[in-house]
């Protein structure tokens, strides 16, 4: 599954829900600090929606299902 640095995914961020670069950044040092993968940290904290967190991981499916 694609999931922290992978260009796809923050791209995927920043164009289809918005999330500005400040907060992947933050998301990320969180993410290295051991709080859980991008997308959740990026929920826990209020970054995205819990919709959006959905949209997160079904564009993760068919990432996935792609390779």
């Amino acid at each position: 599954m694609v999931l922290g640095r992978d260009p796809r995914l923050i791209q995927f961020l920043q164009e289809e829900l918005a999330v500005s670069a400040a907060s992947i950044e933050m998301a990320m040092r969180r993410e290295d600090s051991g709080q859980g993968p991008l997308p959740m940290v990026l929920w826990r904290y209020g970054l995205i929606s819990l919709d959006q967190l959905d949209r997160v991981f079904a564009w993760l499916e068919r990432v996935d299902a792609a390779n």
